[in-house]
């Protein structure tokens, strides 16, 4: 009797999990059909009993009373909103191959009940973007993440591409060794980055072209003073040498967009009613000047002069 019980409670909350929400409520006639389906015996009675054990438990059923009390899973874990937007954010992910942000997406509808579900299955626009066809990433970062706590080094292969779009092994298949320190989503890509052996400094890799990895069993190299947080703000996706500060002039309006780019602890000052001075730290490099021709002239930079000439080169390159 008390296996039957707890099988059909079990049941009972399964079933308000998948097929009830507060547009789907369910009925204690629906629930006893659920459980004939079963091949569970139970009563009215049952279904009151039990219903109010699992609120007893700490599980959100809301009753709507009417002649006909109607039931459903009131709170969950991911509010259906929330749900919309980790699909959209797989979707629309480039280091998420297809067949995971398929997985994925079937196991964000587990979560919600099955009408909710539905409306996850959605397409968003990609902006063009294309998605990774190296299954094994998820390996790869479970590799690093561990070797991360573990303070490990691990080895692995880098590819690279021909101008066929042939991939080849970079090096012809060297091996690097490298003791990683962090893991880096930038421009929706994730990248590990650490100590290389073979460089002699920090250095960063994108881990969808990674392969071969194998966590070792060496004690990492350590550098005490990385600050990853600091390490995306003025170096990642730049090259990491020659910092310099740099003197930006930017109408009011851009604001928002300088604030985006290094934070909003970037040292600012108002100069007249149409701009504001940002000072700040960047290795003056061909993605930090691409950034600056983005504004069409509405961010300029002040100083200092050897930036400023490099920026009139790169200018010059167009003409």
């Amino acid at each position: 009797m008390k296996n039957e019980a707890q099988t059909r409670i079990l049941a009972l909350l399964h079933y308000l999990h998948h097929e009830s929400d507060e547009k789907h409520p369910a009925s204690a006639q629906d629930i006893l059909k659920y459980w004939q389906s079963k091949g569970i015996g139970a009563s009215r009675k049952s279904v009151y009993n039990d219903i109010a054990l699992l609120i007893e438990l700490g599980v959100d059923i809301v009753c709507v009373k009417s002649t006909q009390n109607l039931y459903f899973i009131g709170a969950r874990l991911f509010e259906l909103p929330e749900l919309k937007l980790l699909v959209d954010a797989v979707e629309s992910s480039q280091f998420i191959t297809p067949k995971k942000s398929e997985e994925l997406i079937q196991k964000l509808g587990q979560m919600a009940s099955r009408w909710q579900a539905e409306k996850l299955n959605r397409r968003i626009y990609m902006g063009g973007t294309s998605k990774p066809e190296n299954e094994a990433i998820y390996y790869i970062v479970d590799t690093l993440q561990t070797a991360i706590q573990e303070k490990k080094q691990v080895t692995f292969q880098y590819y690279e591409y021909l101008p066929t779009k042939e991939k080849v092994l970079k090096h012809e298949g060297y091996h690097y060794q490298f003791s990683p320190y962090a893991l880096i989503w930038s421009r929706d890509f994730y990248y590990v980055v650490g100590w290389s052996e073979k460089h002699g400094k920090l250095a960063q890799f994108r881990v969808d072209r990674m392969t071969g990895i194998e966590r070792l069993d060496l004690p990492g190299r350590q550098m005490p003073d990385f600050d990853p947080a600091e390490y995306v703000q003025k170096v990642f996706g730049m090259y990491p040498d020659d910092l310099q500060t740099v003197t930006l002039l930017c109408k009011n309006h851009l604001m928002r967009s300088v604030i985006d780019r290094f934070g909003e602890t970037v040292q600012t000052k108002v100069v007249d009613d149409d701009h504001f001075l940002a000072t700040v730290e960047v290795a003056p490099s061909p993605p930090f000047f691409a950034w600056v021709f983005t504004f069409a002239g509405e961010i300029r930079i002040v100083s200092p002069e050897n930036v400023l000439e490099e920026m009139r080169e790169m200018a010059g390159w167009l003409q």
